[in-house]
């Protein structure tokens, strides 16, 4: 594949940014829409794998199809402009300010909800004709699912949010190397290798991913899971979010974008 040096795709990454701050409200808002309903596929992808065969991983290995997907149509996930957005900032780009920036992350927040929302029905739908039976294993299994990512945290208290904090944190420094790395290479066949191997890694490691959840625990209430929309809100859709900032931006974009743009004077020897 053809490769780029971190100088190179570091601006890249900048650039990219920069054009989200100024997209269209049409446009960001139908991004992220499209973003989080196929993210949300991928999902009950993965999940509906992982019931049949018993595998696991073999659910986290096929994953980030979604992902990539997603990533080649240039949708547009909270996760990435939480990354990429701020260097903008950052870097001086002119027009771009902070109000700009909390608009673009408003506006993707509610495209990724709605495409969750809305792939979170038609499953519910069609696992169960209709709401006329049961959703069977694979329903069982996301209300089991939804209650152990917020009940289950809710025991432990302010340990319990700190810990989703961290794994909303752990998250996205993985999705964010997909996004950056996707980034190195000018093959579709490079970005989408490049891509895989970080998003595999949060998936089957469980980290929190918060577009994930806007379609999970929804999903999860449909399909009988015993929690409340405080419930999913307070302890797990909000640290997770918050976690999923920090690891991005601090984690991914500040590294690479303070090594490789904002470089310091080489050392003088002797």
């Amino acid at each position: 594949m053809s490769y780029l040096e971190p100088t190179e795709f570091v601006t890249k990454m900048v650039d990219a940014g920069e054009s989200k701050v100024f997209m269209s409200t049409k446009d960001t808002l139908i991004r992220a829409f499209m973003a989080g309903a196929i993210l949300a596929l991928a999902a009950v992808f993965a999940i509906t794998v992982a019931v049949k065969t018993g595998s696991p991983l073999l659910g986290a290995v096929l994953f980030p199809v979604g992902f990539i997907m997603l990533y080649l149509m240039k949708f547009d996930l909270l996760t990435g402009v939480f990354t990429l957005v701020p260097l903008a900032l950052l870097d001086k780009r002119p027009g771009v300010d902070v109000n700009q920036v909390l608009r673009n992350w408003g506006l993707v927040f509610l495209g990724n909800l709605g495409g969750a929302l809305m792939v979170a029905f038609m499953m519910s739908f069609v696992f169960t004709y209709g709401f006329n039976v049961d959703g069977g294993a694979i329903a069982a299994k996301v209300a089991s699912i939804g209650e152990s990512r917020t009940l289950g945290y809710k025991e432990h208290g302010l340990d319990g949010w700190i810990t989703i904090f961290i794994r909303g944190m752990l998250c996205n420094w993985m999705v964010s190397m997909g996004v950056v790395g996707a980034m190195i290479s000018t093959s579709a066949t490079g970005k989408m290798a490049a891509m895989w191997m970080p998003i595999m890694l949060f998936f089957f490691m469980g980290f929190e991913h918060s577009i994930v959840n806007m379609f999970l625990f929804p999903f999860s209430m449909i399909m009988g899971g015993d929690f409340t929309v405080v419930d999913y809100l307070l302890w797990n859709e909000l640290p997770t979010v918050l976690g999923n900032l920090v690891g991005g931006f601090v984690l991914v974009g500040l590294p690479l974008y303070y090594t490789h743009v904002r470089t310091s004077p080489e050392r003088k020897l002797g």
